[in-house]
């Protein structure tokens, strides 16, 4: 025989259904946050390429003005050059 205790009445299943959809919402809001850009160091940036490879080759380069200028990096914060490289280096 169950304790009364143990049975949800309709107001804990109620609150539950309000509970339930704000925590989905605070759990996506912080996916935001780890998806912040990296450090140069922590991408092993270089202002100078690595063979053939250089930002300005690189998908996640974003040119600055005039485009032989330094740009951005959708990965590594800062200033970066297009004769740069880094570990997340990806052809586009």
């Amino acid at each position: 025989m169950k304790d009364s205790s143990e049975k949800m009445t309709r107001r804990q299943a109620l609150s539950g259904l309000i509970v339930l959809p704000a925590m989905a919402g605070f759990l996506a809001s912080t996916a935001g946050i780890a998806e912040a850009k990296g450090s140069k160091s922590q991408y092993k940036y270089q202002d100078h390429p690595n063979g053939g490879h250089k930002c300005s080759g690189c998908r996640f380069f974003q040119p600055g003005k005039p485009a032989s200028g330094n740009g951005s990096c959708q990965l590594v914060s800062g200033s970066i050059s297009p004769n740069g490289w880094c570990i997340a280096y990806a052809a586009k």
